[in-house]
């Protein structure tokens, strides 16, 4: 299980507002989306239909 205390440097960034944002990486690692439409999500998720559609390219 991962916590705030397993991650890696480059399992996120801090964007310009100062918001912790998870790398594609750290998704991988997770395992399985949140359904959150994460900007990084390797899953695919699109947040407007709620669906896992294949892989972002």
């Amino acid at each position: 299980m991962f916590t705030a205390s397993n991650l890696e440097p480059d399992d996120f960034y801090y964007n310009k507002e100062g918001f912790k944002v998870f790398t594609e990486k750290y998704h991988l690692k997770r395992g399985h989306c949140c359904k959150s439409g994460c900007k990084h999500c390797p899953f695919g998720y699109n947040k407007k239909t709620g669906r896992v559609e294949g892989k972002k390219d």
